[in-house]
């Protein structure tokens, strides 16, 4: 395990809009940050577990997952489980759609990832790195990740009315910098579905940048067909299409969120 600070950089990967390629940008990152040297957690908070299939794991196999660890008190080290991109997950299933109505009455909810976290780094586990894939939703479990995050990374596709729900999230992050973490910085936006060849998607982007005085991480993520394929694999598209522009660009944005780390 690496000697380094022993508390992780904690980034939240967010927007309610689905669609986005949020889950694929997080277990692309994941796969590119361990290339680059990095121990990373990856934490499935959708309970359509879309993280967790897509690294090869069938969440109707697991007895256990992130519900039990949130709602009943298991020991996360309990429940994270390796993966063949190198990555470590908590995994998700179909049980933690019941998560956000148990946490509803539940004081002190919002911080109930960043304690599970704060557990883990007191008993030991290291990580230089834990990415939290958000549901496509601004509900309990949201507003819990942003709580426990140092950064928050936004997804976003490249076209009209994709960042529409951006100022809705930003509305969020603002409460919870109010109320649950003074910390809390948005790192940026991820173009995602990228299409070069359209003057469109580069006048989107700019709009974003522009609407919303956000930076936009580099560089843009392409659109290719590549990416589907590598959830059927049970894999990220950095083992499936080592290659491909898809991967460089997830590989150039790790190194980039490394540097940001560091600032």
């Amino acid at each position: 395990m690496s000697t380094r600070d022993p508390r992780p950089t904690v980034l939240a990967v967010a927007n309610q809009k689905g669609g986005v390629a949020k889950t694929t940008s997080v277990a692309s990152i994941g796969a590119a940050l361990v290339e680059l040297g990095q121990t990373v957690l990856l934490v499935d908070l959708d309970p359509q577990s879309c993280l967790t299939f897509s690294l090869g794991i069938d969440p109707e196999d697991l007895e256990i997952s992130i519900h039990h660890v949130l709602t009943k008190g298991v020991d996360a080290t309990e429940v994270i489980l390796a993966t063949e991109d190198g990555v470590d997950l908590l995994p998700a299933t179909i049980e933690l759609a019941r998560a956000e109505a148990d946490l509803l009455t539940r004081t002190g909810r919002e911080h109930v990832i960043r304690g599970v976290l704060e557990d883990m780094v007191a008993s030991g586990t290291h990580y230089d790195w834990i990415l939290l894939d958000c549901p496509p939703s601004l509900g309990v479990l949201t507003v819990a990740a942003l709580t426990a995050a140092d950064g928050v990374l936004v997804p976003l596709q490249c076209e009209t009315l994709s960042h529409r729900g951006v100022g809705q999230l930003l509305d969020t992050v603002h409460d919870v910098r109010r109320f649950t973490n003074r910390d809390l910085q948005v790192w940026g936006v991820l173009p995602t579905l990228y299409d070069g060849r359209t003057n469109h998607a580069r006048a989107v982007l700019d709009t974003i940048s522009e609407t919303y005085d956000l930076e936009v991480i580099e560089p843009p993520i392409p659109k290719t067909i590549k990416f589907a394929e590598a959830p059927a694999a049970g894999r990220s598209i950095l083992a499936t299409s080592r290659s491909s522009k898809g991967a460089q660009a997830y590989r150039e944005v790790a190194g980039n969120l490394i540097a940001r780390a560091k600032r």
